[in-house]
């Protein structure tokens, strides 16, 4: 971090979040710009915009900037933190719904990786881009369930690439309206919606306008339990996913005609008072990075899938 240093702009025609940069290269472009907004930044003694051009020969303060190496997750203890497995380079979490697995910027708390720092503190610097503090995947923040996180370098490396070559085998709950009676294999192309400003997964087959790409999502489900809430059936599904696309889940169980219940989004009806949709990370099964020896990971039912 950068506090209390002053320097005079040499330059004349140079944006002052550029100016800012260069002056301080072991900061960023988007830090310098944040540093300006927030008024940690005078020229001659007052606040102005990033984008103020400068004339050369100004009095430039820096109260406060932020350098590359402080975009790191920030120990937040108030998270409360449930590990299901710890060894020397692996811990394994159950995630609640409702709870990011990280922030999103070095500001944002509350997430399952804020509580992972505060309490082991070597993940912080694991990952291949800030942020990530050696998470080796993501789920939604609306699923429950498990979340792998590698401790040192070398264990989240090896995580990463057997994700990226499909050797994870991902086991989900998915509770589901209606009766499904049979299993089957469900395969799309799925593309990101461009007439919505948020992330929703389409079929790219059936899209009414052009998909800029597509990724190829192969999802196995079957039924293990039947229930019902008042007038509705639902059924209890355990789902594998063999491929890792974004929302790939709940996306194709809806085109399949199979909604997870309070899962709006994908056309869902909306439950009274839920939090969060019906689906849950149960288990993986992958190579121990160091020992070489297959491992599988479980987390507890949620009280939903008791049935």
């Amino acid at each position: 971090m950068i506090n209390d240093v002053e320097f005079i702009a040499d330059k004349g025609g140079v944006r002052l979040d550029a100016a800012l940069l260069s002056y301080f290269p072991t900061s960023s472009r988007a830090f310098c710009k944040e540093a300006c907004a927030s008024g940690n930044v005078l020229v001659n003694g007052r606040n102005v915009v990033k984008g103020t051009k400068l004339r050369g020969g100004e009095k430039i303060f820096v109260k406060e900037l932020a350098e590359t190496s402080d975009n790191r997750v920030m120990p937040d203890l108030n998270v409360r933190v449930r590990c299901v497995f710890e060894d020397e380079v692996l811990l394994a979490f159950d995630k609640p719904v409702d709870e990011p697995v990280q922030p999103l910027s070095r500001h944002e708390t509350g997430t399952l990786m804020n509580g992972v720092v505060a309490r082991w503190p070597e993940v912080r610097e694991v990952g291949d881009s800030p942020l990530i503090a050696g998470a080796a995947h993501r789920i939604d923040a609306g699923t429950s369930g498990l979340v792998l996180v590698a401790r040192t370098q070398e264990a989240f490396d090896n995580l990463r690439e057997q994700f990226s070559r499909h050797e994870v085998k991902k086991t989900y709950l998915a509770l589901v309206e209606g009766t499904v009676a049979v299993g089957c294999t469900l395969e799309n192309d799925l593309a990101h919606d461009p007439t919505v400003p948020f992330c929703r997964m389409i079929d790219a087959s059936r899209a009414r306008f052009p998909v800029s790409e597509s990724l190829h999502a192969v999802t196995s489900y079957k039924p293990i339990g039947f229930t019902k809430v008042g007038n509705e059936d639902r059924t209890l599904l355990e789902v594998t996913i063999h491929t890792g696309v974004t929302h790939q889940i709940r996306a194709q169980l809806a085109f399949a005609g199979m909604h997870i219940i309070n899962d709006r989004l994908y056309g869902a009806f909306a439950v009274e008072n839920q939090v969060g949709h019906c689906l849950h990370a149960l288990a993986a099964s992958f190579i121990h990075p160091t020992s070489g020896v297959e491992c599988q990971i479980r987390t507890p039912y949620p009280e939903w899938a008791r049935i």
